[in-house]
């Protein structure tokens, strides 16, 4: 499958290039082309399917034709190593409890699955050092964090605004060591976004560093995050809910109403 650039002068790019570069040369985000169809028997039978069942199906139509198949399933099922189930809070309202992970946070099934779609890609090319930029306001840098911890090859930078991150998210990324380096901004998290978007458009820069962003801008990030989406009408449908539905997603920057329409 190829991936086009959202700013659309950047050329077609595979989605080993696409995870790997990040953002497009043009500074578009990289989208697929076009996603195989979900079989009909997939939706008939889902609600018999487990998480990682139901996120390997998905997976597959997303990245099944540049991963193999074994590898793929590795991948998911290391992944979701936790359940993102439904809980009801009053009648006919339910909540997808996304904060099961190492985290608590919804972040964690995107970060853990670009980390290991990430470490996949840099094997088969044998490349040795390949460098993360994150910039966060709390949960992403943690998430990633963890994802990427103590994944060999890849060394990870959190930037993160002074002040403005609670206590606890930055103890999760700061604490860590081994190939995890916090560098504190004194700014605001959008100043942090600049400097690694300012970072991508560095050619210098490029030419002696291969960089990487795991923010929500990265295609192996917000992709996975539609899992939890198919998860959801899965256990709706196991209590006969799975009709007449209204999903309302809070977001940031987009990338979870965006995994969220792909779903």
């Amino acid at each position: 499958m190829k991936y086009y650039s959202t700013n659309h002068t950047a050329p077609l790019a595979s989605l080993h290039e696409a995870v790997v570069k990040g953002l497009a040369p043009d500074r578009g985000l990289y989208m697929p082309e076009h996603i195989k169809k979900l079989p009909k028997d997939f939706f008939e039978n889902i609600d018999k399917l487990s998480f990682q069942e139901i996120a390997y199906k998905v997976a597959d139509a997303f990245f099944g034709e540049d991963i193999k198949a074994d590898d793929l399933k590795r991948i998911v099922y290391d992944t979701l190593a936790f359940d993102c189930p439904i809980k009801e809070v009053e009648q006919n309202i339910y909540s997808l409890e996304l904060f099961h992970g190492p985290t608590l946070a919804f972040k964690d099934v995107g970060a853990r699955f670009m980390a290991r779609m990430l470490q996949y890609f840099i094997r088969e090319e044998g490349t040795k050092n390949v460098n993360v930029l994150v910039a966060t306001s709390g949960d992403t840098g943690s998430a990633v964090a963890n994802g990427f911890l103590g994944v060999e090859g890849i060394h990870v930078y959190v930037l993160y605004p002074k002040g403005k991150v609670s206590k606890i998210q930055e103890s999760q990324f700061t604490t860590l060591g081994q190939n995890i380096t916090a560098i504190e901004v004194d700014g605001v998290f959008d100043d942090c976004q600049a400097l690694v978007k300012q970072a991508f458009m560095d050619d210098e820069l490029n030419k002696h560093m291969k960089l990487t962003s795991a923010n929500s801008i990265n295609v192996a990030r917000f992709l996975p995050q539609a899992f939890y989406y198919f998860y959801a009408y899965a256990q709706l449908k196991r209590i006969g809910k799975e009709h007449g539905y209204v999903i309302c997603v809070p977001s940031g920057n987009f990338g979870n109403i965006t995994a969220a329409i792909f779903g």
